[in-house]
């Protein structure tokens, strides 16, 4: 990633666990999120289509195999990217991109609380400082003894 976005990311590794698509779509779905497989081969709904009303986790699969039985089991919805050729899929790169493309304007004009809130904000620039100061400790512990802000670790 370009110029230090990667620090600006939540990353989640799921690489302890036998079965690493269940463990993440579980927690996924504990959080409260819809599971939609991105997938060529299910008639379910178009992208534009899509319904954007609630938190929406999108899983890819890769460009070969496509997406696991686990994945294809676990998901709530099925949406097609529409594409004309011989091909029947983009790389995930692509993928990603298109769907990030039709579905973000939709979200930000339909849907009332799609940002984050204080708290959220509050631990992504946590997060980002934490990746991007060396020796974040000392001033994090500062900050959360000036702000009063027990919940973060370092």
């Amino acid at each position: 990633m370009a110029l230090g976005s990667s620090k600006w990311l939540s990353l989640f590794k799921y690489n302890r666990e036998n079965f690493n698509t269940t463990a993440c779509l579980t927690s996924l779905r504990d959080q409260g999120y819809r599971i939609v497989a991105t997938t060529p081969h299910k008639d379910d709904c178009l992208l534009e289509e899509l319904p954007v009303d609630r938190k929406t986790a999108l899983v890819f699969g890769t460009e070969l195999d496509g997406l696991t039985h686990e994945a294809m089991s676990m998901s709530d919805a099925f949406v097609r990217i529409p594409m004309l050729g011989f091909t029947e899929s983009f790389n995930i790169s692509v993928s990603a991109a298109i769907c990030l493309y039709h579905l973000a304007p939709r979200i930000r004009n339909t849907v009332s609380n799609w940002e984050l809130t204080e708290e959220e904000r509050t631990d992504v620039m946590i997060g980002w400082l934490l990746q991007s100061v060396r020796n974040p400790e000392n001033l994090l512990n500062h900050y959360k003894k000036k702000l009063g802000i027990e919940r973060f670790m370092t």
